[in-house]
């Protein structure tokens, strides 16, 4: 059995522990027991791909092709490269993460339980597959789960937003599969490997250009949705405000990645002519989410809807780097999906032990947090410093890699976008500063929340290993850079011939 295959395999064996679990602390053992092993093969995977990298080795690493139904030569085909494996590594991190953050949650904890680690299957197995209608099968195990943990477990809103987001994402998906049939179709027929369709092009077989054209707003649009591509973004603030505090965790550090790596990895790669000539248009789209996300957050006084339109203006950004097309700006956007995908589970986490312990998110009920919950709010201005891009940490190197390989765009156009994109950095600056001035100095907000304790033990264990994760990519940022380079620079090469 391919290893790769163990990142379904331990989820589906965490599902039969987890059905067959009679107690609380059986389920909790069960969750902490797959998590690791998860975290731990995603650092080994890391570890070995560096190793297999460094040793000369090339192509897709641990490749395998199953035949699964040969009509349609769909094949349970799975392997890894530079950017999967590093968003493996990230889905790991949230994964065992989000365990600890989902401690104490009740009731009906077990079935929460099940469903979060379906999604979990349906994340793993999209990035380790290279096979079209294997990803978009894993995609859908990813986005269904999405429903139930909203709709039972959420609150506020949490029917209406559950729908909402449904509703929206399956939208994306129908788009989604037209455009894979279509690139399919269009490249013969005879296989949905996307290295084999990516070799036809190298060897001169080119998709008809005019389907291109139509294909390529299906499929970058079906996985913009969920990247939170301007207008297609408004599932994503009320599904993330409504949300339980790991499903917020999962989906806005891990899920929505999926869509930028599927843009860049899909519609991108395997129609190159048409984003060349189609790219200005989800160009502007991308420049006006980063800005309008950063806009909208200032003007949110619950915590959760804050950093929901922050996740807008951040995975807008990765877009926005892609679609600039150069080496840096492609390498600044995957570090960005890093970036991102760790602060804004960081975010999330503290925002749910917050609200677990004051039972508000309004900024305007909250004050002197600090005197009270001092681990959680000096998290929560870790967190905040390392949003707006304070150097040292993980979100300075992927904004200011995005916006100096953005600028080597010698013309005026694209410059104009990097420009206005940059005044993001100078928005996310002040909504971050008031809301953590607000609601951790000054006076105590309420008398009751005198009484509030700070953080428990699982707690700490969460916020310790994402802030970790955090610093750790800001300080030592060359290793990702080096681990993916090997796949975005091909990937470039076809992209601008």
């Amino acid at each position: 059995m391919n290893i790769l295959s163990l990142f379904v395999l331990i989820p589906a064996l965490m599902l039969l522990g987890l059905w067959l679990s009679r107690s609380l602390n059986q389920v909790r053992g069960v969750m902490v027991t797959g998590a690791s092993c998860l975290l731990v093969l995603a650092a080994w995977l890391t570890i070995s791909f560096i190793d297999f990298r460094n040793g000369g080795g090339q192509g897709m690493y641990l490749a395998q092709s199953i035949p699964w139904f040969a009509p349609l030569h769909i094949s349970y085909a799975v392997g890894v490269d530079g950017i999967s494996v590093v968003m493996l590594l990230l889905s790991a991190i949230i994964v065992f993460t989000g365990t600890f953050a989902s401690w104490q949650l009740k009731p009906l904890t077990k079935e929460y339980f099940l469903w979060f680690t379906l999604l979990s299957t349906g994340v793993f197995g999209f990035f380790i597959s290279v096979d079209l209608f294997t990803m978009f099968m894993f995609y859908e195990v990813a986005l269904i789960p999405m429903y139930l943990l909203i709709g039972v477990w959420g609150s506020g809103r949490k029917e209406y937003s559950a729908m909402k987001l449904t509703l929206m994402l399956m939208g994306g998906s129908a788009l989604l599969i037209l455009g894979i049939l279509g690139v399919y179709f269009g490249y013969g027929a005879d296989t949905m490997n996307v290295n084999d369709i990516a070799a036809k092009h190298a060897a001169g077989f080119i998709m008809d250009p005019s389907l291109q054209r139509m294909c390529f707003p299906l499929v970058f649009v079906g996985f913009g949705v969920l990247g939170a591509l301007f207008p297609f973004h408004t599932w994503s603030p009320d599904g993330h405000a409504s949300a339980p505090t790991a499903v917020s965790m999962l989906h806005a550090g891990v899920l929505m990645k999926l869509g930028g790596y599927g843009c860049f990895r899909i519609a991108m790669y395997l129609m190159p002519e048409a984003t060349q000539e189609l790219s200005w248009i989800f160009l502007i789209l991308t420049t006006i989410s980063v800005v309008y996300g950063a806009f909208s957050a200032c003007v949110q006084t619950d915590l959760k809807y804050i950093n929901a339109y922050s996740s807008v203006s951040h995975c807008g950004l990765v877009l926005f780097a892609l679609l600039m097309m150069t080496q840096t700006s492609c390498t600044g956007a995957i570090i960005q999906m890093l970036s991102h995908g760790l602060m804004t589970a960081l975010f999330f986490a503290l925002i749910g032990m917050i609200y677990g312990r004051t039972h508000t998110r309004d900024v305007r009920y909250l004050g002197g947090l600090m005197k009270i919950m001092p681990f959680l709010a000096v998290g929560y201005v870790i967190a905040g410093l390392a949003n707006l891009g304070l150097p040292g940490f993980s979100g300075f190197v992927a904004e200011m890699t995005i916006f100096v390989g953005s600028f080597q765009n010698a013309d005026t156009f694209h410059r104009a976008a990097t420009i206005i994109a940059c005044t993001s950095i100078v928005i996310t600056a002040v909504y971050i500063l008031r809301v953590v001035g607000k609601i951790l100095y000054g006076k105590v907000a309420d008398p009751h929340f005198e009484k509030l304790t700070d953080a428990t033990w699982d707690e700490r264990v969460s916020v310790c290993c994402l802030i970790f994760c955090v610093a750790a990519l800001g300080i030592f940022p060359l290793w990702v850079s080096n681990v993916i380079s090997d796949t975005i620079g091909p990937i470039i090469t076809v992209l601008n011939p």
